[in-house]
């Protein structure tokens, strides 16, 4: 992976200082991943040019990476882009080889530091989820000027698409400091990715790298979030502590309303907005089909205006356990008299089941294979034919933002499936058409940019 960095200010060999390397020799420093060569291929007066060289060892990084692929592709350890693409290496390579740079340190003449010089940088090979649109905008509100190019993965097979790998060339006129810090907080944002463990002490990285120029981005968040891999945890001590050192109050409060929010469980905000989109359709009647242990009946209960609440379960464990969650020994006669609890399959017909205003099946769809859950679209559509019928599932495409869940994999043992954004979409499209329904979605949860919200809603209404 090459990074060049091009001036062409008057006395431009002063980069040379500045980089803290001498213009005329070739030098090379020993790294644990590999070694790290700097050489000038240009160094006159008008213009000079300084390359950084990262040539990994890639038997000694498949030798470290080995146990991160433990549990994926096998031979992924040996067959992957780290050695040739711009990353977390190349960020690290910056810190140990332009270290004096990086901190704003110049012997030979401390005030070239603070001179904005024109600059010109260009990295060979950058890996970027979100395309030249994301490279724009995390760059150009810095005033870079961008340029990105991409080609085709294989000139036979056009339909293959664009290459995720542009060569990037950034202009701008800033202090050499600067542009370093820049790119040693962005580069592994590119891809969201780190070749070493996230912790605390990332924290205090990018605060003394990101100061005066990170907690004004209007990328703030999202910059922040890549560049802890998605750790929440991490990423609100980070936003806390970049607002808190800007005095930024509004957005501080912002960030702790936020944080406040994420303590409200994930269940309680499907359960809230299950509610409030009942009470718009001014229902009086409600089915809670797969209603297991009841948290969802218990909520309904608190609401007067719903006269009629109906739980059904396969499970009798579940239903007792509803039972006692319900207080259904001790409750007043008349609530009793609003509520239901019936033992039955959510994939047969049931006449019990008809005649209800709406029908609620939270976090249920996704515990069915195929052929059952094609036999709950009928049980519900066609027979139970409720006016309105909501129904939730995870978002799995949200999965990678959970920390202690490997993307891979499903949220729990018993799902069958989960749907991303595009299929839960495709399916509800699919079921209003066949059955005689419009429909919305809504996503519930924290909205991340690119991932949306950990769970995804469908109201249909008839």
């Amino acid at each position: 992976m090459i990074l060049q960095i091009t001036t062409t200010k008057p006395n431009a060999r002063q980069l040379g200082y500045l980089l803290g390397k001498h213009p005329d020799r070739v030098q090379e420093k020993s790294l644990s991943f590999g070694k790290a060569h700097i050489f000038f291929p240009e160094a006159n007066e008008n213009r000079c040019s300084a390359v950084l060289l990262l040539d990994i060892d890639a038997v000694t990084l498949s030798r470290q990476q080995k146990r991160n692929y433990a549990d994926s592709f096998q031979l992924g350890h040996y067959v992957n882009d780290r050695p040739y693409v711009a990353s977390s290496f190349l960020s690290t390579a910056i810190a140990k080889v332009f270290g004096s740079a990086l901190n704003g340190n110049c012997k030979h003449d401390p005030a070239l530091v603070e001179q904005p010089l024109p600059l010109e940088i260009t990295i060979s090979a950058v890996p970027v989820r979100g395309g030249l649109s994301f490279l724009k905008q995390i760059f150009e509100p810095l005033s870079y000027k961008v340029d990105a190019q991409s080609t085709v993965l294989d000139e036979q097979f056009p339909e293959w698409g664009l290459s995720p790998y542009f060569e990037l060339k950034l202009q701008n006129t800033l202090p050499l400091r600067d542009v370093l810090r820049h790119l040693y907080v962005l580069i592994p944002v590119m891809d969201v990715n780190k070749h070493y463990y996230i912790d605390e002490q990332e924290i205090e990285k990018l605060l003394a790298k990101g100061k005066g120029w990170l907690e004004n981005h209007p990328s703030l968040k999202q910059i922040t979030n890549r560049y802890f891999k998605r750790r929440q945890s991490l990423l609100r001590k980070a936003l806390n502590s970049i607002l808190s050192e800007n005095n930024d109050a509004d957005c501080s409060k912002d960030v702790k309303e936020e944080t406040l929010e994420q303590k409200l469980s994930l269940h309680e905000q499907r359960h809230e907005k299950v509610v409030t989109i009942l009470k718009q359709r001014k229902v009086s009647s409600v089915l809670d089909l797969g209603c297991s242990s009841g948290k969802l009946l218990h909520r309904l209960l608190k609401e007067s205006s719903f006269q009629k609440i109906t739980g059904m379960d396969i499970s009798l464990r579940t239903l007792e356990i509803a039972k006692r969650r319900l207080n259904w020994d001790s409750m007043t006669p008349k609530k009793r008299e609003r509520i239901e609890l019936l033992h039955g399959s959510l994939t047969y017909r049931d006449k019990r089941l008809e005649a209800y205003d709406a029908a609620v099946a939270v976090e249920v769809i996704e515990h069915f294979d195929l052929p059952r859950l094609s036999a709950f679209e009928q049980s519900l559509f066609r027979y139970t034919r409720s006016k309105t019928i909501i129904i939730t599932t995870p978002n799995r495409e949200y999965n990678v933002l959970f920390e202690n869940l490997d993307p891979e994999k499903l949220r729990h043992n018993d799902h069958r499936f989960e749907w991303t954004r595009e299929e839960f979409e495709n399916w509800s499209k699919r079921v209003a058409s066949d059955y005689g329904y419009q429909f919305y979605i809504v996503p519930i949860g924290p909205e991340d940019e690119e991932y949306g919200a950990p769970s995804q809603m469908a109201v249909f209404t008839r």
